[in-house]
């Protein structure tokens, strides 16, 4: 099969629900001719659909969104670009009472058919505005779905889904993920919301993780394999809706949990999705469970101190070996 970066997966997955679908337009700061997106992902598309459906807007997220909605309520399907995912902060009450509420309180009247993409993660050294992962502020928003997906072959599958379908999408992408390559079938596919996937088998302990974590998580697991160590890697692939049977499968069979997440720990992804295991299969687990994730601080500028708060493979086998 065909490999291919993140980027283009996403691209495709745009590309081809613009061609299938004439309500499908784009919107977002820099994203057209000029400069083609912050991270390249709409490169091409003006070129190809023009400039009434990749649209350059002004510099003002609350702008971005607020049209987005508007024009997703009348009939259009509008995928919007956020460059920076910390920006979403400018767009919070579009985002968190307009789009994820409409449906709700006009009875069901109104559908609110909206995609919005945004990049997190830290590790590329922009400092503390451009470097969050906030993706636990959206799970709290009743009404929202959040979409996060770690390889180039989700990334396009649960995309098209996430176009298609009838309520607003939070869709998180990973600044180190964009040029990572993989496969991706050149044949029409779609990946369902609530669908968990195991990158990888194992017996000893279950590690979920999300987004960049997932590929630290699976060098971990490869390291701990020649200590005699075998680790289950499971991926959610959205946050919300959230796959709890297969985590709670997989604990079953481990009796071991470490959750990893680059956010920050308090009140986090990890802290969520610990609180499912420890309310539904306790019963299941011989050791405590573990969470990697960043501590409750800004993101320094500095290169070390960067690394140093973002999880990395040590710190995943260390919590691993606390609980073997």
């Amino acid at each position: 099969m065909r490999k291919i970066a993140y980027r283009e997966a996403l691209r495709e997955a745009l590309r081809e629900e613009m061609r299938r679908d004439a309500t499908v337009f784009l919107l977002g700061e820099d994203i057209g001719r000029y400069w083609q997106g912050a991270f390249k992902v709409t490169k091409g598309l003006a070129e190809e659909f023009g400039d009434e459906r990749v649209r350059d807007t002004p510099i003002s997220e609350s702008a971005i969104i607020g049209a987005a909605v508007g024009a997703a309520i009348t009939g259009m399907r509008p995928v919007a670009e956020i460059m920076f995912g910390d920006l979403t902060s400018l767009a919070m009450d579009q985002i968190a009472n307009q789009a994820a509420k409409i449906h709700y309180m006009f009875g069901g009247q109104a559908k609110v058919p909206l995609v919005i993409r945004t990049p997190f993660g830290a590790g590329v050294n922009i400092a503390a505005h451009h470097s969050q992962s906030l993706e636990a502020w959206f799970m709290h928003v009743p009404g929202m779905f959040v979409v996060v997906p770690s390889t180039p072959y989700d990334a396009k599958g649960l995309l098209k889904t996430a176009i298609r379908g009838s309520n607003p999408v939070f869709f998180c992408e990973h600044k180190l993920l964009y040029p990572l390559e993989g496969e991706v079938p050149q044949e029409e596919y779609t990946v369902p919301f609530g669908v968990a996937d195991v990158k990888r088998e194992g017996s000893d302990v279950t590690i979920v993780a999300t987004l960049y974590m997932v590929h630290k998580a699976l060098n971990a697991a490869e390291e701990l394999e020649v200590e005699g160590i075998s680790v289950e890697v499971v991926d959610p692939r959205t946050l919300v809706p959230l796959d709890k049977q297969a985590i709670i499968d997989s604990v079953k069979k481990t009796g071991r949990l470490v959750v990893v997440s680059e956010d920050c720990k308090t009140a986090g992804v990890s802290a969520e999705i610990a609180a499912v295991v420890a309310e539904e299969a306790i019963d299941y687990l011989d050791a405590p469970i573990k969470r990697v994730a960043e501590p409750d601080t800004p993101i320094p500028f500095s290169p070390p101190l960067e690394q140093y708060v973002i999880p990395s493979e040590k710190t995943i086998m260390k919590a691993v070996k606390e609980i073997i």
